[in-house]
């Protein structure tokens, strides 16, 4: 069994959220009511993110409903993806405050949260992209810099994670705060248009190009690492034991460009929405298990599970196995792979939370039923 850490430290120096935004949180969490549970705002939180995606992918599976004026996503669905990524990023930001403020904060609350995040982070910048347009030949995106982009956020997420390994402190990349300028992109395009994104801003960049380096955020993560390695400060003396986190995610990014780069039928330019999806959820399963090895001050596996049937389908593609399969087999492949990651988050992250929830709520977790006082 697992013991994990009951103390949490994190460092959190972004001028926004020090001066902005925590102010803001400190006055919402004021009207949530104490019955609520904290990991019921976290998960009600994460609900939401992946209701918007599933819109927007309705209206947008292939990334083009943008490049086109007018736009092909109704005005409704960007105003609606402001509405709840507000709401999603103040539940997210509220709910360890919460756990405070009802003296039941838990290191398991903390994995749940994180947890989520990680797959929250891929899902949040995979709906971005629909208000960035896949490239038409004049403007938008190619689907090889979305794969760029996305793996770029991921690896700084993993990188605060891997930090906290380390050092025993999280600090909390910028982007995390910065990334809700994507609350004013929604905004602008249900109010003016996508057509504000067709047109160069200044010096023929475009508005886009200013937000995915917002979005980008900082990456100085791997630098404090360092610098805590030759301050010895970090956990773990042997450089062998620090950098161990990083190899699953390295191979895993190595393996996926692989693909990309390798693919007979082109695959990211055919199916970019469920790669870029698969692409999510891989990472996603990769960190939860550093986040569980960082929480429980264990030795992380050298080799994720996950690699070895990855490398057979990517050797399977690339060699020309597959044949025009290729689309099937990742449809198929994606599939699974979600699963998995779903089942190892009710099975193995989430099932103590579940329980505290129908504990602090007084009721069955699954049904309004009242539990019986004894």
């Amino acid at each position: 069994m697992l013991a994990f850490s009951s103390q949490y430290s994190a460092v959190d120096t972004n001028p926004l959220s020090v001066y902005i935004m925590q102010p803001i949180w400190n006055k919402i969490i004021k009207i949530v009511p104490l019955w609520i549970a904290p990991n019921l705002l976290t998960f009600s939180g994460f609900i939401m993110i992946l209701f918007n995606y599933f819109l927007i992918s309705f209206y947008d599976w292939d990334y083009t409903a943008s490049g086109t004026s007018p736009g092909l996503v109704p005005t409704w669905v960007w105003l609606f993806s402001a509405f709840t990524t507000f709401c999603a990023y103040a539940l997210d930001s509220i709910d360890g405050k919460h756990a405070r403020r009802t003296q039941s904060s838990t290191p398991l609350g903390e994995l749940f949260d994180h947890g989520l995040d990680s797959w929250a982070t891929s899902i949040f910048v995979l709906s971005f992209f629909s208000v960035c347009s896949r490239d038409n030949g004049k403007t938008g995106v190619s689907v090889y810099t979305m794969y760029i982009y996305l793996s770029i956020v991921l690896f700084n997420f993993m990188c605060s994670h891997w930090e906290k390994y380390n050092t025993g402190v999280l600090f909390l990349p910028w982007g995390y705060d910065i990334s809700q300028v994507l609350i004013a992109a929604y905004l602008l395009t249900g109010t003016v248009g996508v057509e504000v994104w067709q047109k160069p801003l200044l010096f023929g960049y475009y508005i886009t190009d200013v937000l995915v380096i917002l979005l980008i955020g900082k990456c100085p993560d791997l630098c404090k690492s360092v610098l805590a390695h030759l301050k010895k400060t970090l956990k773990n003396d042997s450089l062998y034991e620090g950098l161990l986190p990083l190899v699953s995610p390295l191979l895993l990014f190595v393996l996926l460009t692989v693909w990309v780069v390798l693919s007979p039928s082109n695959i990211l330019a055919k199916q970019p929405r469920l790669f870029l999806w698969m692409v999510g959820v891989a990472f996603s399963n990769v960190i939860c298990k550093v986040i569980i090895c960082q929480m429980s001050s264990t030795r992380p596996e050298l080799f994720h599970w996950f690699l070895f049937p990855l490398a057979l389908v990517v050797y399977a593609a690339i060699s020309g196995l597959l044949g025009s399969m290729e689309e099937a087999v990742l449809g198929i492949f994606t599939a699974l792979l979600t699963a998995a990651h779903v089942h190892y988050g009710v099975c193995v992250v989430s099932t103590g939370v579940w329980k505290q929830l129908s504990e602090h709520l007084n009721i069955y977790i699954f049904s309004l039923k009242k539990r019986i006082q004894e």
